[in-house]
């Protein structure tokens, strides 16, 4: 029997060009079992006919606050009691500013404040809306009282730009939806994830440093999150936007992460370890910018802390992952770690080779624990992050299990 059979989901199409991926989502949520209702925006029906909508889910599409033929059948307030799920997808920038004002001026914005059934949005927009802070501050307002962010991708838009506000393609949304309401939910679990480089200071204006652009830890952050939990990354400097996540803690240098992680490790309950730290730091830096003069220079450097090995030790320790980049030997180097430092599980790949590793926006892993391993083949890194954050979830569970 389909497990998802029976479960009442309400979605919400927003007046965005990616509505016209939703039809498509409802077909496939039906095809999972799943019984699904839409209500759209004005704006919404400027883009799809209703018509369509109603076709693939098999009941009538609601557009209007007041609609006396609809209300005689199911009010709005018996609308949002009927839903076990809230999904709005597209939610565009609008849509999400009116939730995230708590306004009530639609059909579907009074639903969202009448129904006490989870929230799930699938942003859609321009790169630019998507990034500009009054979007990020309704993002963080809406993520705070429990709504969950599916997106958006990175690609090219309608509008000819390429960058953040893709809406997730309809089949990711789906398998979110499914994951999220399964065993591999991580509702309610506390996770410190650590993303990007370190810079070890020479001078003031040089660093040592490495190619780590921290985007599989953000999308690790993002996909780990997806699932419920409570996210706190502490990330090196990056290009990056900030991740859905709860909090996010700015770092430099190798002792700075060390400090930020040991000062949060206690509150956490699962710890990811993402980021490249470096090993070795200068042990002087100049006060002053080091000028070109002699034919060589000389820096000794001193051995930095070892944050993934002194956080599995920890007693008791969190559920700890660690990553390993290498450039031969992935399996035997990534063991060795398992072993070596105690972990629950590591996640290694390739770095050097033509496809996938630091810079790329793909990348391939194979992932490590005592009892077994999966190879993650070559694929994008949000998918990747999305595929090993519900693998990391499926251990996280089953070793909570055994031990209640």
């Amino acid at each position: 029997m389909n497990q998802n059979r029976g479960r009442r989901l309400l979605l919400g199409v927003g007046g965005g060009i990616a509505a016209y991926k939703s039809v498509d989502l409802v077909r496939r949520l039906v095809t999972r079992g799943f019984e699904v209702r839409v209500v759209m925006t004005r704006a919404a029906t400027r883009f799809v006919a209703p018509l369509s909508f109603q076709a693939v889910s098999g009941h009538p599409v609601r557009t209007e606050l007041f609609d006396s033929e609809a209300e005689a059948g199911m009010d709005h307030i018996a609308l949002a009691r009927w839903a076990d799920l809230l999904l709005v997808a597209p939610a565009t920038a609008d849509l999400m500013a009116r939730l995230a004002a708590g306004m009530a001026n639609d059909l579907l914005t009074t639903l969202a404040l009448a129904s006490e059934a989870p929230l799930v949005l699938a942003p859609a927009m321009n790169q630019v809306m998507w990034r500009h802070p009054a979007t990020q501050d309704n993002l963080s307002r809406l993520v705070d009282r429990g709504a969950r962010i599916l997106g958006p991708g990175v690609g090219e838009q309608a509008c000819g730009e390429v960058g953040p506000g893709r809406m997730l393609e309809p089949a990711e949304i789906v398998e979110a939806l499914i994951r999220g309401a399964g065993p591999s939910s991580l509702e309610g679990v506390r996770v410190l994830l650590t993303a990007g480089p370190t810079r070890e200071p020479v001078d003031p204006v040089r660093f040592l440093g490495n190619r780590s652009s921290g985007r599989m830890g953000y999308a690790l952050a993002e996909s780990l999150a997806d699932l419920g939990a409570r996210v706190v990354l502490v990330s090196g400097p990056t290009a990056l936007s900030m991740p859905r996540v709860h909090e996010r803690i700015g770092v430099e240098t190798a002792l700075e992460m060390h400090a930020a992680v040991m000062s949060r490790v206690a509150d956490c309950d699962l710890f990811v370890a993402t980021a490249a730290v470096a090993d070795y730091r200068p042990e002087r830096p100049a006060d002053g910018k080091i000028k070109k003069s002699a034919e060589g220079l000389t820096l000794r450097l001193v051995r930095n802390p070892d944050i993934l090995s002194e956080v599995a030790a920890l007693d008791p320790a969190p559920f700890t992952v660690g990553f390993a980049a290498e450039t031969e030997r992935v399996a035997d180097y990534a063991l060795g770690k398992l072993r070596d430092k105690r972990l629950d599980m590591i996640a290694a790949n390739l770095v050097g080779g033509e496809r996938g590793g630091f810079e790329r926006d793909e990348n391939a892993l194979s992932v490590f624990w005592p009892e077994g391993s999966r190879d993650l083949p070559m694929m994008s890194k949000t998918r990747l992050a999305a595929e090993l954050a519900a693998l990391i979830a499926e251990r996280y569970r089953e070793r909570h299990a055994a031990s209640t």
